[in-house]
């Protein structure tokens, strides 16, 4: 079962964060391979990325659910590709160091079933480290440079 932990210290305020955080269509296209998601309603969604993991090269669509939702620290999902060969949960927690300073954590575990689930997972082991990293950072320069979002995609 590959996982990692990924932490990041931010100056910004927790309640800014959370305001970013909390809306699912500010930090879907933040992951690496986003093609594309649709909400489903304000815990459901489905994302379409694309990724290569070791010499495999796929377009996956992924359920993401939203299991844990609380304000202003901690947001948890589970997701699962469309035949449930790929599953996993993860969470987007922020802590409050200082009125000004706060610590992103972001973890993440995928596994892989099936007859190429060994290979995978061997490959996700050494991926999901960089994926998890360039995520994170990608979400902390948009909060920090953009307004978060209040426009759904869709598929």
């Amino acid at each position: 079962m590959p996982n990692t932990i990924c932490k990041r210290n931010i100056t910004m305020n927790i309640e800014d964060i959370w305001r970013f955080i909390s809306d699912l269509n500010n930090w879907a296209p933040l992951v690496p391979g986003y093609e594309q998601h649709k909400m489903i309603d304000h815990k459901k969604s489905i994302w379409v990325c694309r990724g290569k993991v070791g010499a495999i090269q796929k377009t996956v669509h992924l359920t993401v659910t939203i299991t844990e939702w609380t304000e202003p620290n901690k947001i948890a999902f589970t997701l699962s590709s469309s035949n449930k060969q790929l599953t996993g949960k993860g969470t987007v927690c922020a802590n409050k160091l200082s009125n000004s300073e706060t610590i992103i954590i972001c973890s993440l575990t995928i596994t892989a079933k099936g007859l190429a689930g060994k290979m995978v997972n061997g490959s996700l082991r050494a991926f999901l480290p960089k994926l998890t990293s360039h995520f994170i950072d990608n979400m902390i320069h948009q909060m920090q440079t953009k307004k978060p979002s209040s426009i759904a995609y869709s598929l």
